[in-house]
């Protein structure tokens, strides 16, 4: 097998490689919006995966998304694991299961094709675990090397989450740690403990299905995941879709310590400044957080953890029985739309 590197054919990584948020606004604001009057969900309220309904049936809905990007980690396997644990989770944060999948490829010719192999094996691995199948895809010369599926998935169209539905008095749950963008960073410049790189691998190839199963039995009112656009940039669409204000308290995150660590020897992606710049009139950071903290808030998120708006008695049980970490409040609509507090 090649033994280049894959990380070093690329400028960004993972879902540090998304168009800036700005960008991406300034085109699709200028684009006419289709409809149909089966089309329950577009992509207008920054849903994770667009819902349709399907003809002759009155129960079941479609949920269908598309995701790919460069490599973050040099082994192709795990790469493909990444990839395809980053798209499926769209699915799982609109509270559907996934169930068949297109692989998406983009290979260079330069690299030997046991590379693009094991990619795709590393993927099949993911949705084999997800209980979907892969059914099909499509394939590109590219000089740069890029990986990701679409993925349909289905779900009962009164179990669908969006972003839209976060009611005020309802407690925030994140299902995931923060800073792998930070530490992907460290990584590619070599700068990045064993133990930091392996942490990283294990939270972005864990799939978001326990964290939706078990959340399936209670109530959510809304869920996104947190990805490229970072805690704040997601927790904003969250916001304005429900016209609420979120808080978010900094000393309830979920961080790893290695992103702290490099944060503050300033190894932060190109897109964590994206994200800053595109998000600093919507939202307030107290002033006497570290600015490594608020480094992590902006950090782009590869294949990161579920945020979900629930009730106060419900967010409470779930993270009882997961472990997880209830990380902010959902307050009436203000100026603002996301503050964060100590």
């Amino acid at each position: 097998m090649s033994q280049t590197r894959l990380t070093q054919m690329v400028k960004t990584s993972g879902c540090a490689a998304k168009l800036p948020p700005g960008a991406l606004r300034e085109v699709l604001d200028g684009l006419p919006v289709m409809r149909s009057a089966d089309l329950v969900e577009g992509y207008e309220g920054s849903d994770d995966a667009f819902v349709y309904r399907l003809p002759g049936s009155d129960e079941i809905v479609m949920l269908q998304t598309v995701d790919f990007f460069p490599p973050m980690v040099d082994d192709p396997y795990l790469f493909g694991q990444v990839a395809a644990a980053n798209a499926l989770s769209d699915i799982y944060a609109m509270g559907g299961e996934p169930k068949t999948a297109l692989n998406l490829v983009c290979f260079p010719s330069c690299l030997d094709l046991s590379v693009l192999r094991e990619i795709l094996l590393g993927g099949q691995s993911k949705v084999a675990e997800a209980g979907a199948i892969i059914a099909g895809g499509h394939t590109i010369t590219d000089p740069t090397p890029k990986y990701g599926l679409c993925v349909t998935g289905f779900a009962h169209k009164d179990k669908v989450w969006a972003n839209s539905g976060a009611q005020e008095g309802d407690l925030l749950v994140l299902t995931k740690p923060l800073g792998v963008g930070i530490i992907n960073t460290a990584v590619k410049a070599g700068m990045a403990s064993q133990e930091a790189a392996a942490l990283a691998i294990e939270n972005m190839t864990t799939l978001n299905k326990r964290a939706r199963d078990r959340a399936a039995r209670y109530g959510v009112h809304s869920a996104t995941d947190v990805t490229g656009f970072s805690l704040l940039g997601h927790a904003t669409e969250m916001a304005e879709a429900s016209r609420v204000t979120i808080t978010l308290h900094a000393s309830n995150l979920p961080i790893f310590e290695q992103a702290l660590e490099y944060a503050r020897l300033g190894l932060n992606p190109e897109g964590l400044y994206s994200n800053r710049e595109f998000l600093h009139p919507k939202v307030h950071i107290q002033n006497t957080l570290a600015q490594e903290v608020v480094d992590v808030l902006y950090d782009p998120q590869t294949s990161g953890g579920l945020l979900l708006s629930m009730g106060e008695g419900e967010a409470l049980a779930y993270c009882r029985e997961t472990g997880y970490s209830i990380v902010g409040v959902v307050g009436a609509q203000s100026d603002l739309r996301v503050s964060v507090v100590g």
